[in-house]
């Protein structure tokens, strides 16, 4: 991780689980850290987890990775003050409580393909620019899940989201054909999670008391893929908690 040290990494979905944890472990090796999420104030509570002057590296904004208009507005302020993006950790993601063929669901479907699908591309797309305008041979790492690969068929009310996880697999490797034609180093991995225990999960398979992963077995994955060295790119990275059945 050293050749990151003091460079700038933006992490969507901070507040909490999976991007919570990032947001450390990236901050104590040594980065720069931008925590986005819609509740900027719970990434700013991590301060207090934080000693010395790592606490200085975390900055947290607002933005709703839904949205075109706060993310254009947000990496906007990233340049301004930061002066760009190296890394990008797409971690933003939800799920509805509903089933794909309920009535009425077609609010919280699209919440899930906005935030799931088209907030991951929005935010690649600006990070890359953002690499692209200084050469900076960056790392985009989309957190995708088990899900994206097969559908676990005893997750209950998974409705859209594996869809969304699917797109994820296809987005990444897409992706990667883009920035190599485009002549640029900038890696792409997406990292597959089996269950973690994070807010994201319902009630339902929190009661089941199945093998679980801690959200900072993935940050700690993370800091791992990050860490190779310029002519390694891992492309799919998949975790599963020992004892997992799907």
């Amino acid at each position: 991780m050293e050749r990151w040290a003091g460079k700038v990494a933006v992490v969507t979905g901070a507040s909490s689980g999976i991007g919570a944890a990032t947001v450390k472990e990236l901050v104590k090796a040594g980065m720069v850290v931008i925590g986005l999420a819609r509740r900027a104030e719970r990434v700013e509570a991590l301060k207090s987890e934080l000693g010395g002057s790592a606490r200085n590296r975390l900055h947290a904004m607002k933005c709703d990775v839904s949205k075109e208009e706060e993310i254009l507005r947000t990496f906007q302020s990233i340049e301004q003050k930061f002066g760009g993006v190296d890394v990008l950790i797409n971690n933003a993601g939800i799920t509805r409580q509903t089933n794909l063929i309920a009535a009425g669901n077609t609010n919280m479907l699209r919440e899930v393909i906005d935030t799931n699908v088209m907030g991951l591309v929005m935010c690649s797309r600006e990070a890359f620019q953002s690499m692209k305008k200084r050469s900076v041979d960056g790392h985009i790492v989309h957190i995708n899940s088990i899900a994206g690969h097969h559908v676990p068929p005893i997750i209950p009310h998974m409705n859209i989201y594996p869809a969304s996880k699917f797109a994820v697999t296809a987005i990444a490797e897409t992706m990667r054909h883009e920035l190599r034609t485009e002549g640029t180093k900038i890696k792409v991995t997406s990292i597959s999670p089996g269950v973690v225990q994070t807010e994201i999960l319902p009630q339902e398979v929190l009661s089941q008391n199945m093998p679980m992963l801690e959200a900072v077995d993935i940050a700690n994955a993370i800091l791992y893929v990050l860490g190779t060295p310029p002519r390694v790119q891992v492309h799919e990275l998949t975790i599963k908690p020992v004892g997992e059945t799907f």
